[in-house]
Formats: C-alpha cells, sequence, structure tokens
C-alpha cells in the first residue's frame, strides 16, 4: 500500500496578518484570513477588557483562529514595537478614521519604508479622500449615504433597518478581502505590496447594480418596495400563511411560475407572471388568500417535490438546528464552563485538500504576548521590561 499524500497547507498558511481594527468590518475581514490560515494577531489598547454580555460571544466570534496581543501604541515604544512586528508582515488591516495611523507613525507610507511588501488596508466609511472621508458613521449611515437604505422597505412605507449590517460585512469585510488577496497575489509577482483603500459607501454603491440599471433604463429608480426584486412581481414576495409564519417564492423564471400556479390549483395565473400596477396588486391579494387558507406546515407538504422556489421564511434557531446547516457543517458547538454551549458558523467556503479547523472559542480573547515577542526575537527579560512599562498587556 503506498503512503497517504501528506496534507496540503492552509490556503493561506505563509501569510502573517496585523490586525489593528477594532469594529465589526475589519476583524470580520480578518477572520475570514484566519479561518484560510492565516497568523492573524489582533493589535488591542493595553488597557481594552472584553466586552461585557452579548458582545462578548460576538468577540469571542470574531476573535476566531488569531493570537491577540495588546500595544500601547500611543507612545514611542509601542510604535517602534509594531513597526518591528510589521517588518515580518504581509498584511495590516486598521479601521481608524483617515489620518490617525499617520499620526501615530504607523501608517501606509511608515510601512512600506521598513517593508515594501506589505499589504496595508484601511476600511472607513467614506474613504481616505473626498468631502466626507472624517464624518462620524456607522452601517445605517453608510446606507443611507450609498442610495442602498432608500431602497430597503415596503412600498409607502419608512426605510427599513436590515439585521445584516450591509455596510460593514459587505462595504467593510468582503470587499476589504478580495483587495487584500489581490495586494498578496500581485505581491507575490512583483515583490510589492499596494495601499488598499476600503471605503463602505463605495462598496454599497458598486453593487447596487439592479437600482442604477433602472435608473439608467428609465431615467430613475423605482420607489422603495416597487422594483421587481422588491416587491413589484407577485412571484418574488412574501406570503403570510394561516399560523402567522411567512413563505418565501422567488418563482422569478416563467418554469418556476407556471409550476406553482399548477400545484396551488389555480392554472389560470400562468399568464400573469410579470404583471404589473395594478394587475399585479390583484394577483398578490389572490396568492395572499391561497397561502393565507391554510398553514405554513401544510404548503411545505403540498409543496414538497414541487421546484418551484417556495420556502418556508426560517428563525435562525431552526437554520441552527435544520438539517442543511448539518449537512454543510456549517454549525460548530463548543461546551464552555463559562458560558455553557457556545454555537458559531464555520467559514462559507468548501475548498478542495482543506479542512476548516478551530480554535475553542473557551480562551479567546487572551493576549499570547510572550508567545509573538519571543518568536520575534525578543528576550523574556525585554518583555518583562515591555511590560511593566505598560507598553504591552
Amino acid at each position: 500500500m503506498s503512503p497517504a499524500a501528506p496534507a496540503r497547507p492552509k490556503p493561506l498558511a505563509h501569510v502573517r496578518v496585523l490586525d489593528l481594527s477594532r469594529l465589526l468590518p475589519g476583524p470580520m475581514a480578518t477572520l475570514h484570513l484566519a479561518d484560510l490560515g492565516a497568523d492573524v494577531i489582533a493589535i488591542r489598547p493595553v488597557a481594552e477588557t472584553d466586552p461585557p454580555g452579548p458582545r462578548k460571544a460576538l468577540h469571542r466570534m470574531l476573535h476566531r483562529n488569531k493570537r491577540g496581543l495588546a500595544i500601547d501604541l500611543t507612545r514611542p515604544a509601542g510604535r517602534d514595537l509594531f513597526l518591528h512586528l510589521a517588518r515580518q508582515t504581509d498584511v495590516v488591516v486598521e479601521g481608524f478614521r483617515p489620518g490617525v495611523v499617520d499620526r501615530l507613525g504607523i501608517g501606509y507610507q511608515s510601512m512600506r519604508e521598513i517593508n515594501p511588501r506589505v499589504v496595508y488596508c484601511s476600511i472607513s466609511g467614506y474613504g481616505q479622500s473626498g468631502p466626507d472621508r472624517l464624518h462620524a458613521g456607522h452601517d445605517i449611515n453608510y446606507m443611507a449615504a450609498s442610495g442602498v437604505a432608500d431602497q430597503i422597505g415596503a412600498s409607502g412605507g419608512p426605510p427599513a433597518i436590515p439585521n445584516l449590517q450591509i455596510g460593514d460585512l459587505l462595504g467593510g469585510s468582503l470587499t476589504a478581502v478580495m483587495g487584500i488577496l489581490a495586494g498578496l497575489v500581485d505581491a507575490q509577482a512583483r515583490g510589492m505590496g499596494r495601499y488598499v483603500d476600503v471605503a463602505m459607501t463605495d462598496s454599497l454603491m458598486a453593487h447596487s447594480v439592479l437600482a442604477l440599471s433602472a435608473l439608467c433604463a428609465s431615467g430613475r429608480t423605482a420607489p422603495r418596495g416597487e422594483d421587481i426584486l422588491t416587491g413589484a412581481l407577485p412571484c418574488y414576495g412574501y406570503y403570510r400563511a394561516a399560523d402567522g409564519r411567512y413563505l418565501a417564492v422567488g418563482a422569478l423564471e416563467a418554469k418556476f411560475w407556471e409550476r406553482l400556479c399548477v400545484a396551488l390549483g389555480h392554472p389560470e395565473l400562468k399568464s400573469k407572471h410579470m404583471v404589473s400596477g395594478d394587475e399585479a396588486e390583484r394577483v398578490r391579494a389572490e396568492l395572499q388568500a391561497i397561502f393565507g387558507a391554510q398553514s405554513s406546515d401544510h404548503w411545505v407538504r403540498e409543496l414538497r417535490g414541487v421546484d418551484c422556489c417556495v420556502n418556508v421564511v426560517l428563525t435562525l434557531e431552526e437554520v441552527i438546528a435544520g438539517e442543511h446547516a448539518r449537512a454543510r457543517e456549517m454549525v460548530r458547538e463548543t461546551e464552555c464552563d463559562e458560558t455553557g454551549t457556545f454555537r458559531e458558523f464555520a467559514p462559507p467556503l468548501k475548498m478542495s485538500d482543506f479542512r476548516f479547523e478551530s480554535d475553542s472559542p473557551c480562551s479567546r480573547g487572551r493576549t499570547h504576548t510572550d508567545e509573538i515577542l519571543g518568536a520575534a526575537g525578543y528576550s523574556l527579560q525585554q518583555i518583562n521590561d515591555l511590560r511593566a512599562a505598560g507598553i504591552v498587556g
């Protein structure tokens, strides 16, 4: 019998990341990198403590597979320590307002002088240039500034606040990961890194292609809740069942719509697939009357095996316990003495020759000062002196 092939290294096993960011976009971006094998060192202030209550669980989730190091970057010795670590670093991620890292002496120009290969990613609400660069904001503000918030919600109602932080996660985290990975490829090819300027508002704008296509086609965007994928079409929307639960209908293609109409016992609706205006309202009301006459369980049984893009709107609890999440190994559970059962989602990527591994959430959030600085060439006495001076935690 031939010996088993050696396991391939993780995709980013050769990459080291220094993460200076504190709010959601940066730590989520570096979480994706850490899950793929990058050595992510999360830098935090010396005096910072773990957040209390529900935010503690989020803190633990975002620090999966990362090491921690507390540094006082406001002091010259802390800056010098960071720059020393940066010499052997592939990626730096920061989420301060524009200009802060330069004032601290750890901005991109300082980095590239000592490490030309570094990929330096700055994540901010409005970018490093432009009239709004210094404005404060959060997810709701970036959605408002990009025109995305105006498109979310029911017709005639106010803008809705989604539970998924679109600006932070799509605009900040995933766009940052895209830019970082592109920069790493380029650094390997040319030996030179890049500066990656991520503005969450810009990323939301760049992905709002359906609204922009409507503007190009008709000279204006559709009112909130009245575009083809926001409520205008009866074949694409939510319908309340008799038990108060909702069914998601996504029968955009004619074949799915026709199968649905037949399964509901209303083949006469097949010709009403792409109706608009008052006729769309009539079809929507008829569908609501049909779905509202029976429970969601009834419709699950009735439509089982019918390929028509209809399913029940699930709660997160149902998703976690569901067959799909289990089959795809998307849910991980760990028993911790302090918190009991700790649940978190696995990465969304499935890759050949790579199996996701996770550290224990029970011990996340601690610092790895001796380990990190020792590997960087500091003696135990030097580390203890830095700790006694309050430079590191």
